[in-house]
């Protein structure tokens, strides 16, 4: 698959809608029965290992809410920068900041994922991410 601008930011936002809905089944039907990811100091083979870590993810980042940025694209490549807010269970709140790298296969399917993903304990109060994205909603900050 080689991407234009217009298909690039159709599938970053396709990604940011699937991965709000926050289903680990859907999300991971995006990626190639092999894909390959490292997210954080894990790394994951195949859609099975791909949907248990959405499992456990989602389990514990309560009410996760994500925005996603696309940053660059060429040929079949995609670069993203997005952010998340969510809580743990004992009601902190964190706004999670990250960079990904994607590669796609020829049938759209997204077969490596590479995602750098650093924290931030913020107040409920600071929350930027609220519900779904509103149209011309601006860019992450």
């Amino acid at each position: 698959m080689i991407f234009t601008e217009e298909t690039a930011r159709a599938k970053v936002q396709a990604a940011e809608d699937a991965w709000n809905t926050r289903d680990p089944e859907r999300v991971s039907l995006a990626y190639t029965p092999d894909s390959r990811w490292r997210n954080r100091d894990e790394f994951l083979t195949g859609r099975a290992e791909i949907r248990e870590f959405l499992a456990r993810k989602w389990a514990g980042e309560q009410d996760y809410r994500l925005r996603k940025e696309l940053w660059t694209f060429g040929g079949n490549r995609i670069a993203v920068r997005f952010q998340y807010e969510w809580h743990d269970a004992g009601g902190q709140w964190w706004r999670s900041y990250g960079n990904e790298l994607w590669e796609f296969a020829d049938d759209g399917l997204m077969r490596r994922r590479e995602a750098s993903i650093n924290d931030l304990g913020i107040d409920e109060a600071d929350r930027r991410i609220l519900g779904d994205r509103e149209p011309g909603e601006l860019p992450l900050a």
